[in-house]
């Protein structure tokens, strides 16, 4: 089991951030575009090696990111039509999260499975998960899923609040 750390610098605009180890060495750099269209995150490894992109996509009545892994589409969150909370269906073959992934609390299964698991560490500065990697084939997928819910999370409290301006 791997354990992984990401800690979100909380005044970086790019959005700029690592993924650590349990010994705090980095192990993937996430690279948020600024002011591009569309909105993309990369997730570099330690040899920084592209690994990993989350886009979002450009107009599309409801929010939508895809998320491909080694240059291959893996996983689509799409917004569904609701009038009153946020509802989001994330797609992905084989893949289930279960759990609070609003609050960032949540399982990841494979067939039923638990490969992996994210959890919100408090009081911190910005956002802080802690991230248990279960099936190593799958470290991947598994960072750029969270990177990308924490995407939409993001998306979402923007859109919140330039609606309530």
């Amino acid at each position: 089991m791997n354990r992984l750390y990401i800690k979100q610098k909380i005044f970086s605009l790019s959005g700029k951030f690592t993924v650590k180890n349990a010994q705090g060495d980095d192990v993937y750099f996430v690279e948020g575009s600024f002011l591009q269209i569309p909105k993309t995150f990369t997730i570099f490894d330690s040899s920084r090696a592209e690994v990993a992109m989350i886009t979002k996509k450009v107009f599309s009545f409801l929010p939508t990111f895809f998320v491909e892994v080694d240059g291959r589409e893996m996983v689509k969150i799409k917004k569904k039509f609701s009038f009153f909370k946020a509802h989001y269906s994330i797609e992905v073959e084989g893949i289930e999260v279960r759990g609070n992934w609003f609050d960032m609390n949540f399982s990841i299964l494979r067939h039923g499975e638990v490969v992996g698991s994210v959890s919100k560490e408090w009081f911190t500065w910005g956002d802080s998960y802690k991230v248990e990697v279960l099936d190593e084939k799958l470290e991947k997928l598994i960072i750029a899923l969270v990177v990308a819910i924490d995407c939409v999370k993001a998306d979402n409290s923007a859109a919140a609040t330039s609606a309530a301006t």
